[in-house]
């Protein structure tokens, strides 16, 4: 088989675990008519160019500059586990009074389990969050300006920035399109990372919080290292020996 005809076919394993959000070997090799060991080969080629990520029995897409999942998708990838360690971030609250939520769908089911029962001033640059929290009453929102972005219905550029350079925050809660002990936390967009930097260093502690599918991906943009990190929260589907990994950096890990 030509060279031509590998790039074309991996152009378009690519093109669908973009469209679906992940793909089949069996599935593949059936509709691309080879074999189901031509197919893993294209894809342990694809996630050596940080295209997708394999997993038992296929793979699915890395974040990239040129894609990013919409909020919408997230919303419906492992749900459940996001849930679990959305409510376990939010139990690190403590005695913080001024919190930063992320965008993104984890971040925002945390903005959600977060106590309604005291003084809390919630700090943003995702619309529903700000939305989601608004509507409450019993917490303030404030909501950083800026250009929004339409993936995600968060705000970026210089306004956004400054905005929050302007304040110090007791605890930023912080999500990523990808987290690896090489290259610490990154995103896609170098807009969303000046954002995300900008969070960080405001904030008196931060904590990250993503389920297993993050760790070990690696984006476009870093805005943090991992030894940063106040705590890591994922679920037990990351293994305990390569938590222990990111333990040593600095940060507690917290597997639920």
């Amino acid at each position: 088989m030509s060279h031509g005809t590998a790039e074309k076919r991996q152009r378009e394993i690519v093109r669908l675990a973009r469209a679906t959000g992940s793909v089949d070997v069996t599935a593949l090799a059936t509709d691309l008519g080879v074999a189901k060991e031509t197919v893993r080969r294209d894809l342990r080629a694809l996630e050596d160019h940080g295209l997708v990520r394999r997993t038992h029995g296929g793979a699915y897409p890395v974040e990239s500059a040129g894609f990013e999942t919409t909020l919408a998708f997230r919303a419906t990838s492992h749900v459940p586990e996001k849930r679990r360690v959305s409510a376990a971030a939010a139990g690190l609250l403590g005695d913080a009074e001024t919190v930063f939520v992320d965008e993104g769908f984890t971040p925002q089911l945390i903005a959600e389990a977060l106590p309604r029962d005291r003084p809390l001033t919630v700090v943003t640059a995702s619309l529903p969050v700000a939305g989601a929290l608004a509507g409450t009453g019993t917490v303030s929102v404030l909501l950083l300006g800026g250009r929004v972005r339409s993936g995600t219905l968060a705000t970026v550029d210089h306004w956004t920035t400054r905005m929050l350079s302007g304040f110090v925050i007791d605890l930023a809660f912080i999500g990523a399109n990808g987290i690896s002990r090489e290259h610490g936390l990154t995103t896609p967009d170098p807009a969303v990372g000046e954002v995300k930097a900008q969070a960080v260093r405001s904030a008196r502690r931060v904590v990250f919080a993503g389920v297993h599918t993050k760790f070990g991906a690696v984006s476009f943009c870093r805005f943090a290292e991992v030894g940063s990190l106040e705590a890591i929260v994922t679920s037990t589907l990351l293994p305990a020996a390569e938590a222990h990994r990111y333990s040593l950096l600095g940060p507690q890990v917290v597997r639920v």
